[in-house]
């Protein structure tokens, strides 16, 4: 008996779903390509193509090219776009992956969280399914940490800001916090091939201690905490700026529910006049009427992310200051001794 054959729609609608993107996994020359592009223009930030393959549950980004500063010139802007399509067209005619997987960018003391990156994500997931964006911290690394993050946005975040939909209502009915915009991933592999690790062995020195090493005991830790602490003063500031319009907004909506009742509980008492005296009672919500006409709640989104950047700026200082606190600890025993 001869099958019919199934539709394309047919067979993308029973095909089963993806797995869950677990595991970024980024060659080594790649992370170096990063750091140097971004390490040389610091502290200007910087952005960049990551190229690679979607591999199940594995992302792998197997090469990178950086982006021309940007300008708000628009001629300038169609030269970048230009730019990247030719290293695009450069990289398959030599055959190397030229599949984009996502971008990478610098940050400040960790600064990114950002309306900007948002719109970028959204950008890249209308023809990219499952992107991600590598956020490299010069300022971070400069402590002996490679402050290195992979992140994506959350599915149900995403939802939210296609329709702009970001009331209290709509936030309590998906449950839906600032701490679930962003997505970090847990697990970032660095994979070399053979050969190099072959070659990096022959590199390696004797001596078991490497600069990295002599980065983690430097004890002026004062610069970087004093820049988070200034930057976490102005997240505070912008928090309290975002609470004050929701504070105006209440008011004037607790004002607005007293002037609609007042007009009601008036045109109830005309209605009964009306009655009384054998007419017709007027109707009880008039739609032309100021008085009805809703008010905009202000978006949570800013203060969602303001939020997610203080507890980012929190985090940085605990951990600068537990380890600074442990190098002195250290010297103080060795000064003893």
């Amino acid at each position: 008996m001869a099958t019919q054959g199934r539709s394309f729609l047919q067979v993308a609608a029973t095909e089963e779903a993806a797995p869950l993107l677990r595991v970024v996994q980024i060659e080594g020359l790649v992370i170096l390509k990063i750091i140097k592009h971004c390490q040389e223009f610091s502290p200007a930030l910087v952005t960049g193509q990551l190229l690679g393959l979607d591999v199940g549950s594995v992302l792998e980004v197997t090469n990178c090219f950086p982006f021309p500063i940007r300008e708000e010139d628009e001629e300038i802007e169609a030269e970048g776009a230009n730019y990247q399509l030719e290293m695009m067209r450069c990289l398959r005619e030599v055959n190397v992956d030229n599949n984009t997987v996502g971008w990478y960018q610098s940050t400040l003391f960790g600064s990114f969280q950002t309306v900007e990156l948002i719109e970028t994500f959204m950008n890249y997931q209308e023809n990219i399914r499952r992107c991600v964006c590598i956020v490299y911290d010069p300022s971070r690394s400069n402590q002996g940490v490679l402050a290195l993050k992979a992140l994506k946005l959350a599915d149900s975040f995403m939802d939210l800001y296609k329709n702009n939909n970001f009331t209290g209502e709509k936030l309590r009915e998906k449950n839906l916090s600032w701490v679930d915009i962003f997505e970090e991933f847990l697990y970032i592999k660095v994979s070399n091939s053979a050969l190099i690790s072959a070659f990096m062995t022959e590199l390696e020195t004797d001596t078991p201690v490497k600069q990295c090493d002599y980065d983690r005991l430097q004890l002026s830790t004062n610069p970087f905490l004093e820049r988070n602490m200034e930057f976490l003063i102005e997240c505070m500031d912008d928090l309290s700026m975002e609470q004050q319009k929701f504070q105006f907004y209440y008011r004037n909506l607790s004002r607005q529910q007293a002037q609609q009742q007042a007009w009601l509980q008036k045109r109830r008492t005309e209605n009964m006049s009306r009655k009384a005296a054998g007419e017709e009672p007027l109707p009880e919500e008039d739609p032309s009427n100021p008085v009805f006409k809703p008010i905009p709640e202000p978006s949570r989104l800013d203060s969602f992310l303001i939020t997610n950047q203080i507890s980012n700026y929190c985090n940085q200082i605990n951990g600068v200051a537990g380890q600074s606190f442990s190098r002195l600890y250290l010297m103080k025993a060795l000064h003893e001794d």
